[in-house]
């Protein structure tokens, strides 16, 4: 899960994904990392991790760290929340292999929009809570899909 700074969207899709595959009984890895590294070592957005806790999720022990080019040896499946970080991750991609690899997050549940995931950062309260809303929709069909395997 790839953010920008992976202080709100990618760390909350990380819990939420964690949550998910543990409920479903599902064997997997999942992490979260920023296209920057400025908050690398910091916690979630205190705001984040508010709303994620009221809808049952404990985001409050992850830190976050920039994405690298060994993720894409790491994991099966890169998702990430907006246009500006797809294309930030596939810059660094080697092959179409990895290129492969990366998809927007909410392609999972609006096949082909490409839409974003909005960055609430700089927003209230509300936008936290739609973020959760949309990722957790995303992660509960990735984990439906993953089930099926």
């Amino acid at each position: 899960m790839v953010c920008l700074g992976n202080i709100c969207r990618s760390p909350v899709a990380e819990g939420i994904m964690r949550r998910k595959i543990k409920e479903y009984g599902i064997d997997a890895e999942v992490d979260s990392a920023g296209t920057g590294g400025w908050h690398a070592g910091e916690s979630p957005d205190d705001r984040m991790t508010g709303v994620a806790r009221r809808f049952g999720t404990d985001i409050s022990t992850q830190r976050a760290r920039k994405f690298s080019v060994a993720d894409f040896h790491r994991f099966d499946r890169i998702y990430v929340m907006d246009r500006s970080n797809y294309s930030d991750v596939l810059h660094l991609a080697q092959n179409e292999e990895e290129t492969c690899k990366v998809d927007m997050l909410l392609n999972v549940i609006y096949p082909g929009k490409n839409m974003d995931v909005p960055d609430p950062y700089y927003g209230g309260r509300e936008g936290f809570e739609n973020v959760y809303r949309l990722v957790d929709a995303a992660c509960e069909k990735i984990a439906q899909e993953l089930q099926k395997m």
